[in-house]
């Protein structure tokens, strides 16, 4: 598993499944995108305006990337 926010998107990315593969992206609300994987399970959860919705400070390890 891997975890990424992007500060100056402020958006949250959970990645299950680290092998690459196609995926088909699925808005299932406003804010949250899901990543479907050839197999149909879910490889990845995207979450926008993400510090209006999650505490941050309690989702570890988070990479933050750098903001230009």
């Amino acid at each position: 598993m891997n975890i990424a926010y992007n500060d100056r998107t402020d958006l949250l990315y959970i990645r299950f499944d680290d092998r690459k593969q196609q995926v088909e992206n699925r808005r299932v609300s406003e804010d949250v995108v899901l990543d479907v994987g050839e197999d149909g399970r879910i490889v990845g959860l995207e979450i926008l305006d993400a510090s209006k919705r999650v505490n941050l400070e309690t989702v570890l390890p988070i990479r933050y990337k750098a903001s230009a």
